[in-house]
């Protein structure tokens, strides 16, 4: 892990998936190797597709620049994810009957 707000970055290449169908929409970005994103780090995909036409799905290799959070940026995720997660305490599910 880098300290003191230092990034560090490489290149890895990586299998881009993207569908927009009746059935799904969604796209996904599948880094090759055992690579772990940790917050705060930043995955940049080189030249990915970003429209198909409905109907279609797409898989397409393309190469990743990934950057790794400084420790400062990695705390300060992890503080804001936790902060933004409380906010869902709030909210209550009921079935809809008040007794």
């Amino acid at each position: 892990m880098s300290l003191f707000g230092k990034r560090t970055s490489f290149e890895v290449p990586c299998t881009v998936e993207i569908e927009q169908t009746s059935e799904s929409l969604h796209a996904h970005v599948i880094l090759d190797g055992d690579i772990e994103i940790r917050p705060g780090d930043e995955v940049t995909v080189h030249d990915a597709p970003t429209a198909i036409a409905f109907g279609e799905r797409i898989v397409v290799r393309r190469t990743a620049t990934v950057v790794r959070a400084g420790l400062w940026e990695g705390l300060r995720a992890r503080l804001e994810g936790y902060l933004e997660l409380t906010e869902l305490y709030e909210v209550s599910f009921s079935n809809g009957r008040v007794s």
